[in-house]
This record gives structure tokens, C-alpha cells and sequence, in this order.
């Protein structure tokens, strides 16, 4: 392929929408024809895999917000990029390479408008326009955006995902520069904590919603697990669950009224709902409005697709939808992510490029959010330094012969905040998954996921699975010498006690 001065048939580069929401869980996405899929279809984001492919083992290597977007930016792990926690980890160093940097290097108008919460104004950018209030998450209502890393603006008119497409599509229209190719971030709050839908969708998913099979887990034989503080039964506060609070109280106090049930309090909108069916409650209350939410940004993928094809911008575009990383809704009992399994390691990523990328195909190899960077590089016909980590997987895309990924490294650093999950690293081969808990405790999990695909049972220490996890172990000390992160025990816990204040303070829930 060939887009430059030079070339006997030089192409035309595309242009990039990289389309991405914040805890959107592949179950969710009705593409993947998972469990929710026909009781929540998400027509316009299925249209991209229809129109394009749909990639179904793309995992994340460090399951929270912040770090997955800087990982997604450098193409680099948390420990190389610099940015591996949100809480006391600092903020982003926006120094560093990127792909829109890259991007523009050659040729690109690049753009950002939604969520950034990387603390620092963006860089590599032409145009910018990110929410920073309430730690950087920006709000469903009411949200503050700063422009070009300068001019504050509240936006009161639109709900955040109505008003990123707003503005997503003014900048397509007014501001871009039609001479150069274009890639933009379309980056949506939604589906993310607190789940406030636009009130448009409010009165969708009136039946209640069935349980997933491991609703209620009691995470036998997973140390690390029992101690979570994630659970849709003890740990969803009142603003989660949207019970307004009473008259009269000052805003320390209704702070802390909407706060209450983040570390295990024990409260009920009323006496006589307890036990089952009071964590039946909890659950219809958080699964409906996420899935509002989720359609409030299907609507917004929607808008995007109908204007690239109605502008003749449709053939030469590429188009990616993902997310920061997976969601549980109801798995194990939990919200939230953070965790190695499967609900919170993989993320929905498919992507269209109708001049390459042949309709309606899908790919099953292992894929990393690190590889993002690479792949549109190597679409758009840019230099791929050689300190990027990721692999392109422009190859599996255009139907080419490649060599796929044999095992995904993990790590997380984060803890206690905000849920109590174990500092962990593992390695998934895709049939196989191992798992070590790290920080306080010296846990091991090992997962069969042809077997057990909801990694109830660990085979950890079982007879017949010594081999398997000594071939395991091996590998996880490989891909930490590959990716650098060879370090010892007590150095990853120094970076788990590390405090680096945020120019943002990241009390989100």
C-alpha cells in the first residue's frame, strides 16, 4: 500500500473515526450475540461489525479508565507509559508520543471532543474539546468542557452523549479542514457510573431483566474475589440507584447521603424490601438505566454513520467502535471492572473500512487495547516507531497471512481505591488463564475457559494441571521481559503505594 509523493498509484489516505464509550461490556453490545443481545440490540453500533469486522478476543492491559486510554494513545503498558492508576497516580504525561501526534506528522487534522480524564489538556490534537468537572469524568447533565485546552464552557442545554455528538458533528461540518484527511476521537461519559440516561430513553426496558448464571457467586476458592467491594448487593450507593434525598440538607450532607453504601452500609428505599429481593431491586434499577445509557450512545454512533454517508465520506473512512474496557452487569453478583476476567479484560472493538476491509467478517485472534496505536498507523500508511509495544493487526484485517498472538499479558496496580481489588498480573492464552494476586496476599488462579467460561473454578494446585500452569508461569516471565515489566515483587507493590495527586480529584463514585 502506497498514500505518497512518489508512488506510481498513490491512495487517497482515510480519514479515522475512532468511536470509543467508558465501561461498555461486550455482553451489551448485541453484535457479539451474548446474553443481553436480543433483550438490548444496539442496531447502529452492530452496523459497524456488519459493514466491517467484528473482533472477538480484544482484551485490555490494565482495567480502568484512565490507564486504558493512555494505553490506547502510546500503544504502550501503564508501567511504560507512565499513567497506571487514577488514583494518587498522577496525571498523563502529555508529552509523550502518540498516535495523533504521529498521525499528524502525516497529514492528519486530528480532534478530540468528549471524554479525555487524563488530568492534562490534550496534545497531538488541532482541535480538542473534553469534559473536565467532576474529576475529570465529566457529568450526564451540566457538563463542563474546556476547548482547546483554554475556554471553559457549561453545557446545559444537551445530555453529555447528545451533546459530544452535537459537537462531534459541528466540527465534521464547520471546523475541519477538507484538504487534509481527518481523525477524530468521539469519546462518550456514557455508559459509565452513575448511569443517568438522557431522560428520552427513560421509559425504555420496562420488563425486568433476567440474572446472569453467576448472579450469585459465592467465590469459592478465589481469595482475592471474596474480597471484593463491587457487589450489586452490599456496595452501589443512592445516587447509583438514583434515591433523592430528603429536604433540607446542606450539600456536605447530601454528599454524603448519595455516598452511603460505597464501603457496605446496609441501607433499602423501604423496610419491607430485603435479602433476594432486595438485590433484585438494586439490579433491575442499575441494569435498566446502563442499558438506557448504552442507547443513548447507539443513537449517537447512528448520527455519525448516517453523516459520513451522507456527505460521500462513508467508502474512504474508517470507522472503530470500542470501549476504555468491559463492565460487569451482574457477573459474579458485581458492577464495575478492574478484575482479569473475561467481563472487565475484554473489550468490544470492530471496526469498517469499506474500500479494505470486507463486510460482515470476524476475526478471533488475540488482540490488546496496545495494538490500537500501531493498526491505525499502519492504516493510514504512517511510521510505526519501533518503541510502540502493540503489534499492528492490519494484516488480519485485510485478509493477509500473519502470525497472531500465542498469550495477553495483564496488569493491575490499583488498591484499596476505589473497589478493593488485588493488585494482579496473568497471562490468557485464550484457552487457558492464569492469575497472581500480589500486593497483600500471594494468590494464584488458574481458569480452563473452554470449561468453565465463567471462571468459577480454579484449577490452581488440582492434580493434572501442573504442567499447564508451569508452561503459564513461563510465559507470564516471558511477556514481562518482552514488555519490560521484569520487576520485582516489591517494586510493583512501590507502585501500588505510590501517591502523585491528580490535577483532578478522582472521587467519581
Amino acid at each position: 500500500m502506497c498514500f505518497f509523493v512518489g508512488c506510481e498509484k498513490a491512495e487517497k489516505q482515510p480519514n479515522i473515526v475512532f468511536i470509543m464509550s467508558d465501561d461498555h461490556a461486550v455482553s451489551a453490545v448485541s453484535a457479539y450475540q451474548d446474553w443481553l443481545a436480543e433483550l438490548a440490540p444496539t442496531p447502529n453500533i452492530d452496523r459497524i461489525a456488519q459493514e466491517g469486522m467484528l473482533m472477538h478476543a480484544t482484551y485490555n492491559t490494565n482495567s480502568i479508565c484512565g490507564p486504558s486510554r493512555a494505553a490506547i494513545l502510546t500503544g504502550k503498558y501503564s508501567h511504560i507509559n507512565g499513567f497506571f492508576k487514577n488514583e494518587k497516580g498522577g496525571d498523563f504525561d502529555a508529552s509523550q508520543q502518540t498516535f495523533p501526534k504521529l498521525l499528524q506528522k502525516a497529514g492528519y487534522q486530528t480532534a478530540v471532543i468528549g471524554k479525555w480524564h487524563l488530568g492534562t489538556a490534550p496534545t497531538g490534537f488541532d482541535y480538542s474539546k473534553v469534559m473536565v468537572n467532576h474529576g475529570g469524568q465529566g457529568t450526564y447533565f451540566d457538563t463542563v468542557f474546556v476547548e482547546n485546552g483554554n475556554d471553559t464552557i457549561l453545557e446545559t442545554e444537551r445530555h453529555s452523549t447528545a451533546q459530544v455528538a452535537h459537537d462531534a458533528l459541528k466540527w465534521l461540518t464547520k471546523k475541519r479542514d477538507k484538504s487534509k484527511p481527518f481523525m477524530l476521537m468521539y469519546q462518550f461519559k456514557a455508559p459509565h457510573r452513575p448511569w443517568t440516561p438522557n431522560p428520552k430513553f427513560q421509559d425504555l426496558y420496562t420488563e425486568d431483566f433476567p440474572h446472569h448464571e453467576t448472579f450469585n457467586d459465592t467465590y469459592e476458592g478465589r481469595e482475592a474475589a471474596s474480597q471484593n467491594m463491587l457487589e450489586i448487593e452490599n456496595h452501589m450507593n443512592r445516587r447509583d440507584l438514583k434515591i433523592p434525598p430528603p429536604p433540607g440538607l446542606k450539600p456536605w450532607q447530601e454528599g454524603k447521603y448519595y455516598r452511603y453504601g460505597n464501603n457496605g452500609e446496609f441501607w433499602t428505599p423501604n423496610d419491607t424490601l430485603q435479602g433476594a429481593a432486595l438485590k433484585n431491586w438494586k439490579y433491575q434499577r442499575y441494569i435498566k438505566d446502563y442499558l438506557r445509557c448504552v442507547a443513548g450512545v447507539d443513537e449517537a454512533v447512528g448520527q455519525m454513520l448516517d453523516f459520513l454517508k451522507e456527505n460521500g465520506l462513508d467508502e474512504n473512512t474508517i470507522v472503530v467502535y470500542t470501549s476504555d474496557q468491559g463492565f460487569y452487569l451482574g457477573e459474579h453478583g458485581w458492577f464495575d471492572k478492574r478484575w482479569m476476567y473475561e467481563p472487565s479484560f475484554r473489550m468490544p472493538f470492530m471496526i469498517k473500512y469499506p474500500k479494505k476491509i470486507k463486510a460482515g467478517t470476524q476475526n478471533k485472534e488475540l488482540l490488546l487495547n496496545i495494538d490500537f496505536a500501531p493498526t491505525l498507523l499502519d492504516l493510514a500508511g504512517a511510521e510505526i516507531p519501533n518503541d510502540i509495544q502493540g503489534d499492528s493487526f492490519k494484516p488480519q484485517l485485510f485478509g493477509e497471512n500473519y502470525q497472531g498472538r500465542d498469550a495477553v499479558y495483564y496488569h493491575y496496580y490499583e488498591y484499596p481505591y476505589w473497589h478493593n481489588v488485588q493488585p494482579h498480573y496473568g497471562v490468557s492464552t485464550g484457552k487457558y488463564k492464569l492469575i497472581h494476586y500480589y500486593y497483600d496476599m500471594d494468590e494464584w488462579e488458574l481458569f480452563d475457559l473452554v470449561e468453565d467460561k465463567n471462571e468459577m473454578h480454579n484449577l490452581y494446585g488440582k492434580t493434572g494441571y501442573e504442567e499447564i500452569t508451569a508452561t503459564l508461569k513461563q510465559k507470564i516471565k516471558a511477556l514481562q521481559v518482552q514488555y519490560k515489566d521484569d520487576m520485582s515483587l516489591d517494586e510493583m507493590r512501590l507502585m501500588t503505594d505510590m501517591v502523585v495527586e491528580r490535577v483532578y480529584s478522582e472521587n467519581t463514585n
